[in-house]
């Protein structure tokens, strides 16, 4: 902390004096002003590792000055003071480039975290914004691909890592949501705590408020002992929300108080407690259409949607499908500890670029495992890749159907023998398969009771 300079503009006398001793009881050198005015000049003329400003001041609004930080600042973090209970102004600090933002009355445990995770911040970001070679290499590297659309969706998870900004990951199943989300943790500072990855759709709904929260030992059948829920274990990290369209209404309403009062109260506890937790979330379903039916609440969807990324599907970057292949099988090789050098052939590969990929990253990796199995030389063949068993043809169904017969029986038939395809071909893992299909893990388990897939 010692030799950190922070900038403080407040037009309350009161406020500015208390954050003013509370910083610098945390060994911080504190600059104040009480007007935009008075905080533009004292930018001009030093330099800061932390901006924290009031939203409402005499001669504007200091989100003003989070954009122009943004702009001609850019290794600066800014946070935001806000009114009490006024969440849009949060949302609207946060979408402006605002790095966190506190509320009135301040709590000084929350001023303290915030400063804290800005500070690591400014200290590990070089004064050029570039990030390290060796950062870049071993992280952001993973998302493959020299496509245009991966590397906007590299810079942007690069400014994202600057903000506590929750965002939404969005794009279809398979393409890679979970990998943008640990990228996003990673860089930013808070890196060296947890990062919680829970699949919303995987979690039986008796025992979601458990899951999410938590429960003190005793207060329902089976609570031996006390447990902590994943908020709690994402405490100083970042909690993934993977697949939120699938949160039941009674959950969603728990999810966006806990977000919003940044606490957690455990089943049969008294008391909340304090949680300090980044939010990111993913769906490959649109929620507007949710939020139209009354299926997803439109003051959730704000609170989580601050900032989107929208994850590429293959189809949109046809060009890093060889790149692709060719680091998912050595890595596939690696894993099963093949002793053989087998190889895509030429023609292979050109397959696999022309190849509709419906499940996009993770169906090119079980496409790769079936032929790596099925492939008896050292060259992956045309035919040991089975492409054409991957896509239904929708012409075909319609010709099998003849008048007269039950739609609803017809169309069955259909669903089950897709269910069963994707089962077999994640060698039945329900969780992979319910992905591959596009439905929650929940509607997998129904249908395969439905149908009776064992």
């Amino acid at each position: 902390m010692k030799g950190k300079r922070v900038l403080v503009i407040d037009d309350e006398p009161d406020i500015l004096e208390l954050l003013d001793i509370t910083l610098s009881r945390m060994g911080l050198d504190v600059s104040t002003a009480s007007t935009l005015s008075a905080g533009r000049r004292a930018l001009a003329d030093q330099r800061f590792d932390l901006c924290l400003t009031d939203m409402r001041l005499p001669d504007g609004n200091g989100l003003d000055l989070v954009g122009e930080i943004t702009r001609d600042y850019p290794n600066l973090p800014a946070a935001v003071i806000t009114a009490h209970g006024r969440v849009e102004d949060a949302v609207q600090a946060l979408k402006v480039g605002a790095f966190d933002f506190v509320s009135k009355p301040v709590d000084l445990a929350d001023l303290r975290n915030l400063v804290n995770q800005a500070l690591k911040l400014s200290s590990t970001t070089p004064q050029n914004n570039e990030l390290p070679a060796a950062v870049s290499a071993s992280k952001l590297d993973r998302l493959i691909g020299e496509s245009d659309s991966i590397a906007q969706v590299r810079n942007m998870i690069m400014k994202l890592a600057r903000s506590q900004a929750p965002v939404m990951i969005s794009g279809a199943s398979g393409s890679g949501k979970e990998l943008a989300a640990q990228l996003i943790h990673e860089l930013s500072p808070r890196a060296d705590k947890p990062f919680v990855p829970v699949n919303c759709g995987a979690v039986p709904t008796e025992l979601m408020e458990s899951e999410f929260f938590g429960h003190t030992r005793g207060s329902f059948t089976g609570a031996t002992e006390d447990k902590d829920g994943l908020f709690q274990a994402a405490h100083g990290g970042t909690l993934f929300l993977d697949e939120v369209a699938d949160l039941p209404l009674h959950m969603q309403v728990k999810l966006l108080r806990a977000i919003q009062e940044k606490a957690v109260r455990p089943i049969g506890a008294q008391e909340e407690s304090s949680v300090d937790v980044r939010i990111l979330s993913a769906t490959h379903k649109p929620l507007k259409p949710l939020i139209d039916a009354g299926e997803f609440r439109s003051d959730l969807y704000y609170r989580l949607n601050v900032i989107e990324l929208n994850m590429p599907s293959l189809h949109d970057r046809p060009g890093d499908i060889p790149l692709l292949a060719e680091f998912f099988l050595e890595r596939i090789k690696s894993m099963w500890d093949s002793g053989q050098d087998i190889q895509l052939s030429g023609e292979a590969v050109q397959a696999l670029a022309r190849h509709s990929f419906i499940g996009n990253v993770r169906e090119l990796i079980n496409i790769l495992q079936r032929a790596l199995t099925l492939c008896e030389g050292t060259e992956i063949t045309v035919e040991d890749l089975r492409l054409e068993t991957a896509p239904i043809d929708v012409q075909h169904a319609e010709s099998g159907f003849h008048h007269g017969e039950n739609l609803d029986e017809y169309l069955g038939d259909i669903e089950k023998q897709l269910i069963e395809n994707a089962l077999r071909e994640t060698r039945f893992n329900k969780t992979e398969a319910a992905k591959k299909l596009g439905i929650s893990f929940r509607q997998l388990r129904y249908k395969l009771n439905k149908y009776g897939i064992d």
